[in-house]
């Protein structure tokens, strides 16, 4: 499927596409931080990664903005899984509360994404990171801009 191809696929169908055929050579932030897209559903994602030293704080546990990308990634894809083709999104707002440290010794951390409220301009969308103990490891909420194609 070439670039031109994917501008007429819906939200749901490009990210079930990028499921299929993640690519390691194309940067992002998917691929800088080891994200993998586990379940896409309409309305609802699911993705995950394994802890690395590379994700240590100063007191030796995974820092907080690991887990926010997690949440805003999972949240925000799950927003854009209920949008038409050629209709993007950008978060507005992104709430987290943690809960526990996570561990930096390949512990997979699970985070699904879903949405509360998808409107004409505006998202909302809750998420939970867990690890695979099931303990809440952080959760959150976001407020997503929907950005018509015309936009």
């Amino acid at each position: 499927m070439t670039t031109t191809d994917l501008t007429a696929l819906d939200g749901l169908d490009l990210l079930r596409w990028v499921q299929r055929t993640a690519n390691d050579d194309v940067p992002s932030i998917r691929r800088l931080i080891g994200m993998n897209f586990d379940e896409v559903e309409h309305g609802r994602v699911v993705m995950s990664l394994s802890t690395r030293p590379d994700f240590a704080n100063p007191l030796g546990t995974v820092h907080g903005g690991i887990a926010a990308t997690l949440l805003d990634s999972a949240m925000g894809c799950a927003v854009h899984s209920t949008l038409p083709a050629g209709v993007s999104y950008t978060t507005l707002e992104l709430k987290v509360n943690y809960i526990r440290a996570a561990r930096l010794d390949g512990q997979r951390l699970i985070a699904t994404g879903t949405v509360v409220h998808a409107g004409r301009r505006t998202a909302t969308a809750e998420g939970q990171v867990h690890d695979t103990n099931g303990k809440l490891i952080a959760h959150a909420t976001t407020t997503c801009l929907v950005l018509p194609a015309d936009d």
